[in-house]
């Protein structure tokens, strides 16, 4: 089993307290293994086993009906045998119930108990809970394994490999957690990548959405996936679909848009222009929670190596608890501005820069920014091209730096 330090010391925090803790993240992103943890730091507490109650709720073999009546019966027979100890109440894929957040709301009320929650769906977590329990949760966001996590199951399986060697491989088949436990590659991998894809897409999406037209979602998906760190236009997608004889209405594109992003499959990030001090509403950059998926879906991650580093460097931003955008500066791009707790730090992507112009049109948008933030230019090269007080790494020690942020 993977371990994941990282959120642990997330919720540790707040174990015992009467607070919610909600896991959110895409499908097989490894919320369910995070839930393996909680429950061995509280039995590592001192917890009695008979006070914890796990439930997956995707699973047909439940001890009681699936409705919140029957899950209210049952934890109210649980709570009435011990009333002074606390019942510790993991449930995994709440969303499955109807009706759940009243369910929540009520065991919090009326019984002791410190709850766990997991789900696929950040609208569903976030905008539901926020009305029947008005701040009295914490959502942590789960995302697929970062590098730092999938490092040590490469050195496992190669004690040998070098860092960069490592890195690649990371490039080729992104972070879902069985890929890596398991070791899967070739077409298992892909069969595997897909059906998580399309899980997400039928279940969290189509399902739930009612989406008629699952083809031109699938199709819209797709397209979005091959022009990862791209400026996302609508007029582009339309002129792509129109080309391939289908037509879709601009809201339309941007609901299905936004779906994929409660579905925790997409992040979009918004343009900051530095100068005006504004974020502009256009042409945003749309980055995938998993790289693996384009992987697995087009292959070969390689030859489209730049929007792959730069989709690994965003979604690791975003993990960190950065606000993350793309900013814009006397008509040129930094990748990333990314603020937390008023640090900011400014971020270029390349893939190599082997000569000085190259080098140059990376730096020189950076040198343009007068303030002292810290400035980092990110790419496979291994010579440190630092200049100017402006930091140049290779990406791999980027994010292993910031494995503990």
């Amino acid at each position: 089993m993977i371990e994941r330090p990282f959120y642990i010391r997330k919720i540790e925090p707040f174990v015992d307290k009467s607070i919610i803790k909600v896991l959110v993240g895409i499908r097989r992103s490894g919320k369910s293994f995070i839930m393996g943890f909680v429950r061995d730091l509280l039995l590592e507490r001192g917890v009695a086993e008979n006070q914890i109650v796990e439930v997956n709720f995707e699973s047909r073999m439940l001890p009681f009906a699936k409705n919140v009546d029957g899950i209210y019966t049952f934890i109210k027979e649980k709570a009435a045998k011990n009333p002074q100890r606390t019942l510790y109440l993991l449930f995994d894929e709440i969303q499955e119930v109807e009706g759940w957040e009243t369910l929540i709301n009520a065991v919090s009320v009326d019984f002791k108990v410190d709850v766990y929650l997991t789900g696929s769906n950040a609208k569903l977590l976030s905008g539901e809970l926020a009305t029947y329990l008005s701040g009295r949760y914490v959502e942590i966001h789960v995302y697929p394994l970062s590098f730092s996590e999938a490092l040590p199951c490469y050195q496992a399986s190669d004690a040998a490999i070098t860092m960069r060697d490592a890195f690649r491989k990371y490039v080729r088949e992104g972070g879902l957690p069985f890929v890596h436990d398991a070791g899967i590659s070739g077409e298992v991998y892909r069969a595997y990548v897909t059906d998580v894809f399309n899980s997400v897409l039928l279940k969290d999406i189509a399902k739930r959405h009612k989406v008629r037209d699952v083809d031109m979602l699938e199709r819209i998906l797709s397209y979005l996936i091959m022009e990862v760190g791209h400026l996302f236009s609508a007029q582009s997608i339309v002129k792509f679909l129109r080309h391939e004889n289908r037509s879709v209405s601009l809201e339309t594109l941007y609901n299905y848009l936004k779906y994929a992003n409660e579905a925790c499959l997409a992040i979009t990030l918004k343009r900051n222009d530095l100068v005006g001090k504004q974020l502009l509403s256009s042409q945003e950059k749309v980055y995938l929670a998993d790289h693996g998926f384009r992987e697995a879906l087009f292959g070969n991650n390689e030859a489209c190596i730049d929007q792959i580093l730069e989709n690994i460097v965003a979604v690791d931003l975003v993990r960190r608890g950065y606000d993350v955008t793309v900013g814009l500066v006397g008509g040129r791009e930094v990748d990333f501005v990314a603020e937390r707790a008023g640090r900011k730090i400014y971020v270029q992507v390349a893939y190599l820069m082997p000569t000085q112009d190259v080098r140059d049109r990376e730096f020189s948008v950076l040198e343009t920014i007068a303030d002292n933030y810290p400035k980092y230019v990110l790419s496979m090269d291994e010579v440190d091209f630092s200049r100017n007080g402006i930091i140049h790494e290779p990406i791999y020690k980027f994010l292993l730096d910031g494995c503990c942020d």
